[in-house]
């Protein structure tokens, strides 16, 4: 009996010894593991994450309704295809009215319907956004302030939607009132960017996730952000001036032509007559045009720079 006591209380002390022994072990490697190198990977994981979810959401900030969301207009998508149909409809019976001919009026009125009312939703997203781009680096300024100044992330968002001009207001006002519906702020983060896919907001929404979860100094960091939008913004308007010059040659050559077809039709309406009346005319006239977009489209591609 005693031996037998003896021989399994030996076989639970190796037992222990086994498993303090592992758990050493345990603790050594994770003592052994390089911090930089857990938080590395962990950075670059979130990167990917948001990269991802970019590509998924890159075809719908595509779509006309979220082109009317990003001009900020109220209609919705049924109405504005409605006011299209309706613009086209009105081109085409001009057309007709004025005397041509019944294809001329169809593909008058395609363009009226198809090309002028996304032309004035572009147009209106861009003023959006360039009004958006001109005060984004204050506000990001505004967040580095406060964050210094001991207030939290949630109540410098909220300085911004009262205190900024619009329309960055109204977005970072849109942004607080997700957040007190208990909304994350990587989701509002994400909705932002679609409503504002600009490569600035794309920076800022990436420094702030990544903030948010690997931690870190999100005063320096949006401090750096802060720098490097002024720099763009800087280097835009060298740029633009600059190319000011190419710009005003470009415009006086694309608007030369129509100017002398229209000067040419007010003093000889019998002599211009005949691009219009007769079949061979039409084939001219639309091969000018063509060219004309062509010559446009590339000069315009000239004097463009993505920065």
């Amino acid at each position: 009996m005693g031996i037998a006591f003896a021989g399994d209380d030996n076989q639970e002390s190796q037992k222990r010894i086994k498993s303090v022994a592992q758990s050493r072990e345990s603790a050594i490697k994770r003592r052994g593991a390089d911090p930089d190198e857990t938080r590395r990977k962990r950075l670059l994981g979130n990167i990917k994450d948001i990269e991802m979810r970019e590509r998924q959401l890159r075809r719908a900030r595509l779509s006309v309704g979220a082109r009317i969301e990003q001009a900020g207009l109220t209609m919705e998508e049924k109405t504005f295809w409605m006011l299209s149909g309706a613009v086209g409809i009105m081109a085409g019976l001009g057309i007709i009215v004025s005397g041509n001919s019944w294809y001329i009026a169809l593909g008058g009125a395609g363009v009226a319907a198809f090309g002028l009312p996304r032309w004035v939703l572009g147009f209106l997203v861009g003023q959006r956004q360039k009004k958006f781009i001109t005060e984004f680096a204050n506000a990001i300024d505004v967040i580095v302030r406060g964050v210094k100044s001991g207030l939290p992330l949630a109540e410098c968002l909220k300085i911004i939607a009262r205190e900024a001009p619009e329309p960055l207001s109204s977005e970072f006002r849109r942004i607080c009132d997700s957040q007190s519906m208990g909304v994350p702020m990587e989701q509002c983060l994400a909705k932002l960017f679609e409503r504002m896919p600009l490569p600035e907001v794309s920076f800022f929404s990436i420094v702030l996730s990544i903030q948010l979860k690997a931690g870190g100094n999100l005063s320096e960091a949006l401090g750096n952000l802060s720098i490097i939008l002024r720099s763009r913004k800087l280097m835009r308007e060298k740029i633009s001036a600059l190319s000011s010059e190419a710009k005003a040659s470009a415009f006086i050559i694309g608007a030369l032509p129509i100017c002398v077809c229209v000067m040419v039709y007010i003093t000889s309406p019998s002599y211009m007559g005949l691009l219009f009346s007769d079949p061979t005319g039409h084939l001219g006239l639309g091969a000018g045009i063509l060219m004309m977009g062509t010559g446009i489209f590339v000069m315009r591609n000239m004097i463009n720079f993505d920065i």
